[in-house]
C-alpha cells in the first residue's frame, strides 16, 4: 500500500510541478524585462526549487566517454561484457589507438569494481570509475531496479549475489583485481573464498575493501545500532512493499529505494535542509555555479533503486543481526565459506576516520579473519578526516586514497605475473 501511495503522490503533484516548470521558464526567459528583478529571481528560484524536489528522479547516465592518459585524451566506450537480469557488467574500454598515442603500450590492470547494491545506483560510483581510469581496465557491476525485473525471473538473494560476484569474475578473465565498496564486503569476501578453496584460475588477484561491513559488531554506528535493536520480523513487517502496476516488477515484494532514501535523509535532515536553503539563495543571488554543484550530487543522491524482499532482509540477518561471515558460520548453497582458504590473494582495507555508516574496525577485521595470507600481501589503511562517502570518491580520495590503491594493485599484479611466468617455465 505504501509503495502504491507513494505513486499516487507523485502523480497528484504533475499539475503543480508542471505549473512549477512554467513560471521558472517565464521568470528566466531572457525576453521577460522583470527576471533580473530581485521579485523576479526569488520567483525563479522557488519555482525551480518545487520542480526539482517534487520530479522523479531517474537512473542517471554513466556519461563517460573520455578520461587522459600521460596528458592525452583517451576515448572510452562503455560495453556490456556479461549480464543477467539482476547486474549488467560494465567495461569503460579505452580506445587502443588513443592509448598507442599517448605511449601507453603495456599491460594494464583489470580493476572489478563491486557497487553496493544498497538503494543507489552504481553511477554513485562515477568518481571512483574516472579515477581508476587512467591506469586500469575498468569493470563495474550496474545492478538492476528490482521493480524492472519480472516476477518470471525469479528471485534474488544473498546467496545469488555471491554466485553474480564469482561469475562477473570470470568474465573479467585472468585473475582480476576486486575493489568492493561499502554492502558488497561480505558476499565478495564470501565469494573469493569459495574460489580459493576450489582453486580456481580466475581467483581474484587481490581484494580492496573499501567502508565495508566485514564485521559489524565493531564500532557500532547508528545504522548498525537499528539493525541490532529492531527484532528481524519487524524488518520484515515495515520495510517491505510491493511494487504496483504498471512497472514490469508488479506484485514483486521490495525494500524500496524512496524508503531508504528517507531513512538515510533522516539521520542528516538538518544539513540535507540547510542544503536546499543555500540552493534557493544561490539562485536567487545568481551563483550558477553552486547551484549546478547541487543539482549535480542531489540527481545523483535522491536516484534510488529497490531492492529484493530476499535479499534486503537475508542481509540483516546474516550480516547486521547474526555476523556469519565473522563467526566463520555463513554457508553457501549448504558449503561452509572458509576464510582461511584465502592464502594467495592480497588484502588491503579502506576506512574513513569520520564514517558513519560503517564504524572504523569493521572494514579492517578482515585482516584477522585471513591468517593464511601472508602479511607481506596485507594492507590497512584509514583515510584522516573523511566520511563514508570520502572514501570513495571526492578530492581526500583522488589524491591521498587512490595513490595508495594504484600502488597496491600495480604491486600485487606484478607478483602475480612473475608467479605466471614462473609457473610456465
Amino acid at each position: 500500500m505504501l509503495y502504491a501511495m507513494n505513486e499516487y503522490g507523485y502523480m497528484a503533484a504533475t499539475p503543480l510541478r508542471a505549473a512549477a516548470r512554467v513560471a521558472r521558464d517565464f521568470w528566466r526567459s531572457p525576453l521577460n524585462p522583470a527576471s533580473e528583478t530581485a521579485i523576479g529571481r526569488t520567483l525563479f528560484a522557488a519555482s525551480d526549487l518545487f520542480a526539482n524536489v517534487t520530479k522523479r528522479y531517474g537512473k542517471p547516465e554513466w556519461r563517460i566517454d573520455s578520461t587522459t592518459v600521460n596528458g592525452k585524451p583517451v576515448r572510452v566506450r562503455q560495453t556490456t561484457v556479461w549480464q543477467s537480469p539482476w547486474c549488467r557488467l560494465l567495461q569503460f574500454d579505452r580506445d587502443m589507438g588513443d592509448m598507442r598515442r599517448a605511449g601507453r603500450m603495456e599491460y594494464d590492470p583489470a580493476v572489478l569494481i563491486v557497487a553496493p547494491l544498497s538503494g543507489h545506483y552504481a553511477t554513485l560510483l562515477r568518481g571512483t570509475v574516472e579515477t581508476f581510469l587512467p591506469d586500469h581496465a575498468v569493470f563495474v557491476t550496474d545492478w538492476v531496479n528490482a521493480r524492472d525485473v519480472p516476477m518470471m525471473e525469479g528471485r534474488f538473494d544473498f546467496h545469488d549475489y555471491i554466485d553474480h560476484i564469482r561469475e562477473m569474475i570470470r568474465a573479467v578473465g585472468g585473475r582480476p583485481h576486486v575493489v568492493a565498496v561499502c554492502q558488497p564486503g561480505p558476499p565478495v569476501m564470501a565469494a573469493a573464498a569459495l574460489m580459493a578453496e576450489d582453486n580456481e584460475e580466475s581467483r581474484p588477484a587481490s581484494m580492496t575493501f573499501m567502508g565495508s561491513p566485514i564485521d559489524a559488531r565493531l564500532a557500532p554506528t547508528v545504522t548498525n545500532k537499528l539493525a541490532e535493536d529492531r527484532p528481524f520480523a519487524w524488518f520484515a513487517s515495515n520495510m517491505i512493499h510491493t511494487v504496483p502496476a504498471p512497472y514490469p516488477g508488479a506484485m514483486r515484494r521490495v525494500y524500496p529505494g524512496f524508503v531508504q532514501l528517507y531513512s538515510f535523509m533522516s539521520m542528516n535532515a538538518e544539513r540535507h535542509q540547510q542544503a536546499h536553503q543555500r540552493y534557493f539563495q544561490d539562485l536567487v543571488e545568481g551563483d550558477g555555479s553552486a547551484a549546478e554543484k547541487h543539482l549535480e550530487f542531489y540527481d545523483e543522491y535522491l536516484s534510488v533503486l529497490d531492492l529484493t524482499e530476499e535479499f534486503y532482509l537475508q542481509t540483516i540477518d546474516i550480516v547486521f543481526q547474526r555476523y556469519l561471515l565473522p563467526l566463520g558460520l555463513l554457508e553457501h548453497r549448504g558449503r561452509p565459506v572458509d576464510l582461511k582458504a584465502i592464502h594467495d590473494i592480497a588484502l588491503m582495507t579502506v576506512e574513513g576516520e569520520r564514517d558513519d555508516i560503517s564504524g572504523v574496525g569493521q572494514t579492517q577485521a578482515a585482516h584477522g579473519l585471513t591468517p593464511n595470507i601472508p602479511e607481506g600481501m596485507k594492507e590497512l589503511y584509514v583515510q584522516p578526516k573523511v566520511g563514508h562517502y570520502g572514501v570513495f570518491n571526492g578530492k581526500r580520495f583522488e589524491e591521498e586514497i587512490y595513490p595508495r590503491l594504484r600502488h597496491f594493485i600495480a604491486k600485487h599484479d606484478a607478483a602475480n605475473h612473475a608467479l605466471l611466468q614462473h609457473a610456465a617455465e
